[in-house]
């Protein structure tokens, strides 16, 4: 093995990487020592900014295969062909707590995949809840403000046990059935390898034919899932606040990986204003009785990361990541994160953050996007617009036919007409057992406890 020799950031060979020069060993040190500057100067800036939600996460590598073609209802290449393995990448994540925040508060879970396709990357980035609190992304600044510490005195660091959540829910209705989930034992997860994952939003496949059927995605763990109670979570949030990271790494480590199963429900547009509820409103299920659960393809998670910060602290996921053959629905919630997701990644990351390696696409990426801060391909030539006369990149034919809805209406500022906040929350609360009848009141209780303000209590 050839032993490495350390150097500077330039190359220049370091003798001695412990003492700062000076003159004398007692003296000052001096401003030439381009070696302690560089040192510290990156010291300085090795910390990016966390993300507003989702900020502490644990990731893995593996691969995903479909069972079968689905060439009947998407043309994605991904799902095709079921003797190829496509390599992806997973973060899961709590969303309230900073970087620094306990694994097993009460929480919902991000569950984001990176697929790297032929085609570009593809980003199913979900929870391991299937609804929100919200249906508007208008509202998205409003739930995060009212999650987090409130502005005063920056308490609680990763709880809803204050007045800001409990005001804000208690006027927002169609969060009803969200809390149905988190004050269960299903906001304190026993392991990242037990959890389900959903895409929450509504989505479109788009065939070959020009066919599209609407879809919601379902991961199912291989194991089960498994949940602590109140009690175990809150000891276990002080005595390992990295517990689920760590169980995950351990887990991976041993030659334990982790599985999880892609199902869908599909539901033909046609049968959209069909229903009781709006199926674009991800405050809603589906009920699985009238659009069951279909198995697509498993995902295996069996490598640990080389380094965190490079390939999990800036991985940088997107629901407007996008492969032909799958396109975004109507829902308000999932037009908004497009946006969103991306425009955080350029504040996080830089304008080039595609071009770093845990978010580089293996399909070639060729356009006239130039420059910006970091900017790392060398471009050749002199054409950098299109089109031109001179060569550069050319579009490409459609591949298959569009689908193309037709849409028409007056510009509004309005909710949805099928709003029904209580009828699923009421439902999903009569189906859970009698622990979980007990568990969740008593939850809402003490969360709200440590509210100051009894009318909002």
């Amino acid at each position: 093995m050839v032993e490495e020799i350390m150097t500077t950031d330039q190359g220049y060979p370091i003798t001695n990487d412990d003492s700062s020069l000076t003159v004398g060993n007692r003296g000052p040190t001096l401003l030439q020592d381009f070696q302690f500057i560089e040192k510290i100067a990156h010291f300085d800036r090795e910390r990016i900014p966390e993300r507003v939600v989702h900020a502490k996460g644990a990731g893995a590598l593996g691969s995903f295969q479909v069972y079968k073609s689905m060439a009947n209802y998407t043309r994605a290449k991904l799902l095709q062909d079921p003797n190829k393995q496509t390599p992806v990448f997973v973060r899961f994540s709590t969303v309230a707590g900073g970087r620094g925040s306990a694994d097993t508060v009460r929480d919902v879970r991000g569950f984001a995949v990176k697929f790297y396709t032929e085609e570009g990357n593809y980003d199913l980035v979900g929870n391991d809840i299937p609804v929100f609190f919200i249906r508007d992304a208008m509202k998205f600044p409003d739930l995060v403000h009212s999650i987090k510490a409130e502005p005063h005195n920056n308490i609680p660091s990763s709880s809803t046990g204050h007045n800001n959540f409990w005001d804000f829910v208690s006027l927002t209705p169609e969060s009803t059935h969200m809390l149905t989930w988190v004050f269960s034992d299903r906001g304190t997860p026993a392991s990242y390898r037990m959890i389900e994952g959903f895409g929450v939003n509504t989505y479109k496949w788009v065939s070959q034919d020009g066919g599209a059927v609407y879809v919601k995605y379902h991961w199912k763990p291989k194991l089960g899932v498994q949940n602590f109670d109140r009690q175990t979570a809150t000891r276990i949030a002080g005595e390992d606040p990295d517990y689920l990271t760590r169980d995950l790494w351990e887990a991976i480590a041993r030659g334990e990986f982790v599985e999880f199963e892609l199902n869908v429900q599909m539901m033909d547009i046609s049968e959209e204003m069909n229903q009781i509820f709006d199926p674009l409103d991800p405050t809603k299920t589906w009920p699985e009785d009238k659009f069951p659960l279909m198995p697509v393809g498993k995902m295996v998670l069996n490598r640990n990361p080389d380094n965190f910060f490079t390939q999990v602290e800036q991985a940088a996921f997107c629901p407007a990541n996008l492969v032909p053959g799958i396109e975004f629905s109507d829902d308000k919630l999932l037009q908004g994160r497009t946006f969103s997701y991306v425009d955080t990644q350029r504040y996080r990351l830089g304008a080039n953050f595609h071009e770093l390696p845990t978010n580089k696409p293996i399909a070639p990426v060729t356009n006239n996007q130039r420059d910006g801060a970091m900017q790392c391909q060398v471009f050749k030539g002199s054409v950098n617009f299109g089109s031109s006369s001179q060569g550069g990149p050319k579009t490409v034919p459609q591949e298959g036919k569009p689908y193309k809805p037709y849409i028409q209406g007056n510009i509004v500022r309005e909710k949805i007409n099928k709003t029904d906040d209580f009828t699923q929350a009421g439902e999903r609360y009569r189906s859970l057992n009698r622990t979980a009848h007990y568990v969740i009141p008593s939850t809402y209780d003490y969360q709200i406890c440590f509210g100051e303000d009894p009318d909002i209590a």
